[in-house]
């Protein structure tokens, strides 16, 4: 108990020595023992791979779970060391209400099928996005948070120690320095230069821990990139999935539109198609698509050689792929030449490019003068 005691007193006494130390220095009372630059420029870049792994940390965790409210339940979880309950992303709520929807409504009916068809499409899409969030997790987040958490804590920790190190060699060397301003005994100033040896030893010793574990960030920004790639690639996979997706998803569309009876238009039944929506956006709002335009009948021998009626250049706004060798197959921002010819369905044209020729949609063009 005595023990405790004495050693409890004299913490408290080298607590007091530092804290005079340090207030002495920031009021340029006191010298203050400067570490070398090399040193001074590690810690430097620590702080800032600190400071930017939390900043990149924090976003990405927003960037792929925009609720705060579920954020918090996720940082709770684990704090806890508890497994998060099974949570259905958004897309893979909002197809699940279609597909009930649809039951609702009847799915033999022209909206019931869409609405089914659609449905699973976001399911789909919400099964993608579920895979990212765990890759994401597993290769970027977790390194990311591994660092603050642990190799970041050890870097603090020597640096906390190498301050108080610092500190003490600067007392011991203001010690000296008072003792032989006063001319002190050879005892009291042989002590005081042994605590400074002693003191200046603990320094340096200290000091290459601190630089070892410092040059030690090169290999984090390594870890670190190889993590980026990881995150990037998953990113990259995710929307060339969904890009998959929509395309699939616009054929179920076109198909529904095109087995539709005539005398329904196809916009009363089934959307316009999404794929030019989704990769450059979609034709004029205005722009209405009968059923039979939707899929246009086979352009004709006798059609064409019928004779050609104002041949002019087209832009091409949006990307469009064929649906049968009756159409012409479009890339955004080129250029074709487009005419139309008699008794053929007014919302399409004759295209033509090169050597190839076929049915486009007009609302996929801007004709030039």
């Amino acid at each position: 108990m005595d023990f405790n005691v004495k050693k409890l007193a004299s913490d408290a006494g080298v607590f007091f020595t530092r804290a005079v130390q340090f207030t002495e220095e920031k009021l340029g009372q006191a010298e203050k023992t400067e570490l070398d630059a090399h040193l001074e420029n590690l810690i430097t870049r620590a702080d800032g791979t600190k400071n930017w792994t939390e900043k990149i940390l924090r976003q990405t965790e927003v960037l792929l779970q925009p609720n705060p409210s579920a954020r918090i339940e996720e940082f709770i979880y684990d704090k806890l060391d508890k497994k998060l309950p099974s949570r259905g992303t958004n897309a893979e709520l909002l197809g699940q209400y279609m597909l009930e929807a649809a039951n609702e409504f009847g799915p033999g009916t022209p909206y019931g099928s869409t609405l089914i068809t659609v449905g699973e499409y976001q399911k789909r899409l919400g099964s993608a996005e579920r895979e990212l969030l765990h890759t994401s997790a597993t290769t970027f987040l977790t390194p990311l948070r591994n660092f603050l958490e642990g190799d970041w804590r050890t870097i603090s920790k020597e640096r906390r120690l190498l301050e108080n190190r610092r500190l003490d060699l600067d007392i011991c060397k203001a010690r000296l320095k008072k003792a032989k301003q006063a001319e002190a005994k050879a005892a009291v100033r042989w002590n005081a230069e042994h605590e400074l040896r002693v003191a200046q030893t603990e320094f340096d010793r200290q000091a290459e821990v601190t630089r070892l574990l410092l040059e030690g960030i090169s290999s984090t920004h390594l870890n670190h990139l190889r993590c980026l790639h990881d995150f990037a690639e998953a990113q990259a996979t995710y929307y060339a999935q969904c890009h998959h997706y929509m395309q699939d998803l616009q054929r179920e569309l076109n198909r529904c539109a095109n087995s539709v009876s005539a005398p329904l238009s196809s916009a009363a039944v089934c959307p316009d198609p999404v794929s030019s929506a989704f990769l450059s956006g979609p034709p004029s709002p205005g722009a209405t698509v009968s059923s039979s335009s939707q899929r246009p009948s086979t352009l004709t021998m006798e059609q064409s050689q019928l004779p050609v009626t104002g041949t002019r250049k087209a832009k091409v706004l949006y990307d469009y792929d064929a649906h049968d060798a009756s159409e012409l197959s479009l890339l955004a921002d080129e250029l074709i030449t487009v005419y139309t010819v008699p008794g053929m369905d007014p919302d399409w044209l004759v295209g033509e490019r090169g050597n190839e020729k076929g049915k486009v949609p007009v609302t996929y063009l801007e004709l030039l003068s």
